[in-house]
């Protein structure tokens, strides 16, 4: 099967593809494509992993064709994110600088 793993840094992303035989998991593609040994600070207890942008685990039987994807842990809550940007907008709205 033919397969693709995928890493991303802020300013760079790594995309390997490879070979598998039937049966691979996520893990084991993950552990087979040596994107542990370029980038050690990921660790798949901590990292989520996912297929085409849906999380799954790291034991889940991969298909032909599949992108598995590592995602780096999230700096900032993008909820909260949001509802600051728009607490700010409602500030400048009503003309008051708090």
């Amino acid at each position: 099967m033919k397969i693709e793993v995928a890493y991303a840094l802020r300013d760079k992303q790594t995309l390997l593809n490879l070979e598998v035989a039937a049966g691979t998991t996520l893990a084991q593609a993950v552990e087979i494509s040596g994107i542990l040994e370029l980038y050690p600070n990921i660790d798949l207890c901590k990292n989520k992993t996912g297929i085409f942008g849906k999380v799954v685990k790291p034991d889940t039987v991969l298909r032909d064709k599949d992108r598995v994807e590592i995602y780096r842990n999230l700096i900032a809550d993008p909820k909260q994110i949001r509802r600051e940007r728009a607490a700010e907008g409602k500030k400048m709205r009503s003309g008051k600088k708090i």
